[in-house]
């Protein structure tokens, strides 16, 4: 029990830098810790919620009444081309890992804000390349029976099915391999990489990243600029002019006013255009 918190604010945990404060917070450091923190869940009757880096994500500012089980299994071994990793670690620890070792496959993944779980779950990816390219085996737990689960040898669309078929099911570990390749070829890919985001994104402020799925056949920022969003504010909530699927927290941003933004284009799209733009982003707490 010493490793669980009550009342712990969750705004420090989230990229967007918005949300209250969760009933319970629980540090996963390995398996048997998120063990530990799914049984506690159990005997007190409360719902938990997975977290990893806390990007992809709005917390209502009312908080969140059940368990935050924060992924902090951070640690990761590499063999040859191959790196075990556990679900906690951070994109940018795996991509610097990668480099340093020679290792080529990861570039992609320079200045994503994710951790491995997440990543792996929701198939993260950029510039035409995605972790399903690269991952090799799966290990997770199911939060019903508590039983590990292993998910090898098969395509990531059979894994992808599993995990968005079973919400019982939390990643714990993943295996990926890699292919060895030039060093000073692989950190220019990573420099490139890098400067597109910060010539495109808005990382000065606090985000959660893209905000709508891209519709099929168009492109989600584009329809939202092409309304006049542009720029537009509501509170201290924003819809970056710099890239328009991005809604950023100027300071003291509330959920509201997220929501609001959100409720708008969602709009303004569908008078403009016909199309429905769907959120990619999470909500915990509404």
């Amino acid at each position: 029990m010493g490793k669980i918190k009550e009342n712990v604010s969750l705004l420090p945990f989230t990229t967007f830098k918005i949300g209250g404060k969760a009933r319970y917070f629980f540090s996963a450091k390995n398996k048997e810790d998120i063990i530990e923190a799914l049984k506690i869940s159990k005997e007190k009757d409360i719902p938990f919620f997975i977290l990893g880096n806390g990007s992809n994500l709005l917390v209502s500012d009312k908080g969140f009444s059940g368990m935050i089980i924060k992924m902090d299994n951070n640690s990761f071994e590499i063999k040859g081309s191959l790196i075990k990793a556990q679900a906690g670690v951070s994109l940018k620890d795996l991509v610097k890992a990668s480099s340093l070792n020679s290792l080529s496959g990861l570039e992609w993944a320079a200045g994503i804000p994710g951790s491995v779980g997440g990543a792996v779950r929701g198939n993260a990816g950029a510039f035409g390349e995605s972790m399903a390219d690269i991952t090799k085996e799966v290990v997770a737990i199911d939060s019903s029976s508590l039983e590990t689960l292993s998910f090898g040898n098969c395509n990531f669309a059979y894994r992808e099915s599993i995990f968005k078929g079973n919400s019982n099911l939390i990643i714990i570990e993943a295996l990926f391999e890699l292919k060895k390749g030039n060093l000073e070829e692989i950190n220019d890919r990573i420099k490139k990489n890098l400067s597109y985001r910060k010539e495109r994104h808005p990382l000065d402020f606090p985000s959660a990243g893209s905000v709508f799925k891209n519709p099929e056949g168009f492109s989600a920022a584009k329809l939202i600029s092409e309304c006049g969003l542009l720029g537009k504010k509501i509170g201290k909530a924003q819809i970056s002019k710099k890239h328009p699927n991005f809604i950023i927290n100027l300071g003291g941003a509330k959920d509201k006013d997220v929501l609001s933004l959100i409720d708008l284009a969602k709009k303004e799209v569908k008078n403009k255009f016909g199309v429905d733009i769907k959120e990619e982003i999470k909500t915990l707490g509404f």
